[in-house]
Formats: structure tokens, sequence, C-alpha cells
């Protein structure tokens, strides 16, 4: 039980990052919304995540409920039931999204909801996602995430020890954000049985002076070339949007057309200035 609100916890910590990537919901930045859902009854009884959040692809906001499971409990399809009642009765006009993660060791047999009601939910199994839709997102939320994935024909040792170097060479300026980061992946690696592979490569990376490693200088200069590349499309977006500013200055001076070619737009772009 404390090894599950472990778990639970630090998932928690990582919600934001289990949304937009491992979910795939496009979220308007900074509008997850946490709420609490406490229930009194004979015993206290609340769903491990529920938020609200404002998805780019719709008008209304919606309520996700994660629900965070490290072992195949028989009676989870009613417990989610359950969560599911409680989530519609406190906020009914609202639209909810349920999907239980299983972070655990063993073979995932739980099934998605109960057939004979036709109630049922996304079920996510970590065990089987390829840990690089992670990895390739290189932020120190997923990075941490991915040692419950897949790591597929990869070796544990070479997975485990890109994420540590990237893990400092993302937070190593801020000496309590690596550690509080490391303390995540030490914890949550013991669900894939990784807690001594994690201890000996941390071990190896400081014996061997973690800057002073081909992997770590590439993945600097990596970080670089990125950090670049998002300058460039910021600036070249602050670029655009001053030329539509300006365009809009002067609609019913000129012609579309003369709009266009002193501003440097399309069109549809000037069509859509008016």
């Amino acid at each position: 039980m404390q090894k599950d609100i472990v778990t639970k916890s630090l998932i928690e910590e990582l919600a934001a990052c289990l949304v937009t990537r491992l979910l795939q919901i496009p979220v308007v930045p900074d509008s997850i919304e946490w709420l609490n859902t406490e229930q009194h009854r004979v015993e206290d009884r609340r769903a491990d995540m529920v938020v609200r959040v404002q998805s780019c692809k719709d008008t209304a906001p919606c309520l996700l409920h994660l629900e965070i499971q490290n072992n195949n409990h028989p009676q989870m399809p009613l417990r989610m039931l359950r969560y599911y009642t409680d989530i519609r009765l406190r906020w009914p006009q609202e639209p909810l999204r349920q999907y239980l993660i299983y972070t655990g060791k063993a073979r995932l047999n739980m099934p998605a909801g109960l057939p004979e009601l036709h109630y049922h939910y996304e079920l996510i199994d970590m065990r089987t996602i390829d840990c690089a839709l992670l990895l390739s997102e290189d932020t120190p939320d997923a990075l941490v995430l991915a040692i419950l994935c897949d790591f597929k024909e990869r070796s544990a040792r070479d997975i485990v020890s890109h994420i540590i170097t990237r893990l400092y060479q993302l937070t190593h300026q801020h000496d309590e954000t690596f550690r509080r980061y490391l303390h995540m992946l030490e914890l949550l690696s013991e669900n894939r049985d990784l807690q001594n592979t994690v201890k000996e490569t941390e071990q190896m990376l400081t014996d061997f002076n973690i800057e002073q490693l081909p992997s770590f200088q590439i993945a600097m200069e990596k970080g670089m070339e990125k950090g670049m590349e998002i300058e460039r499309a910021a600036a070249a977006t602050r670029y655009h949007k001053n030329r539509v500013n300006s365009a809009k200055k002067v609609l019913g001076q000129l012609d579309d057309q003369q709009i266009a070619e002193l501003f440097d737009l399309t069109p549809q772009e000037v069509k859509n200035l008016h």
C-alpha cells in the first residue's frame, strides 16, 4: 500500500506530462486545474487525479480522471464506475474522460470496464508504451516517466544512462531540482526492478565525471541546437505578428493586393484581417 501511495504522489507531479504527451491530449498551456474529489461516506474515498482542462480542439473545458494502479485489482472496474458517478454528481454539466494508467510489474489482466453495463474507460499499460515516445520529448518529466515504459530491444543500462545524463544536463544548474528528479527516477525504477541499474549507473557517472562523457557533450550540443531552433521559430512568429499588426492599421487605406505586397503576406492572410 505504501509503495502504491508513493508512486501515485510521483505521478501526480508528472500529471501535465501524462496528459499532453502520453495521452496525446492537446491542452491549452497552463489550463490544468486540480479538483478536490474527496467523498465522505463510511470511509473517505477519492479519485487519484481529477483535473479540468481546456482542450485546443474544444471550446468548452472537460474533466480528466487519471487513476494510477500498481497491481491487478479484481474490482477495479467497479471502483472506476464509483469514481465516475461521484465525479458526475459533483460536476454534472461537464464532459468526463477516464483513464486507468497501469504501472505495475505483473502482466496487465484487468478489463477496461463493465461490458454488461456498457461502461468503459481508457486503459493504458505503461509497460507497452515505447520509451522512445517520452525520450524524444527530452524534458525532465518525460525522461523520468520513460523508466516505466518498454525499452524494446534497447539495453536497460543504456536507457538508464541516457536518462540520468540528460536529467543532469537539463537540471544540473539547479542541484535541488536534479536531485528531486533523480529521487523520482529511483523510486519509479522499483516498478521495473531497475533500482540496482539506476544506482550503479549513478555511481559510474559520478566516478567518471559526467560532464566529461561524450554522451554529455553530445547532449549539450543538441540542447543548444534545439534552443537555437526554438528561438529562431519564436523570432519568426514575432516578426509575422508585427507584420500582421502593421497591416491591420492600413486596412481601408490600401487594397488587399497592395497590403499583401507591402507586408509580405499571402492573399488569404490579408483576407483574414477583415
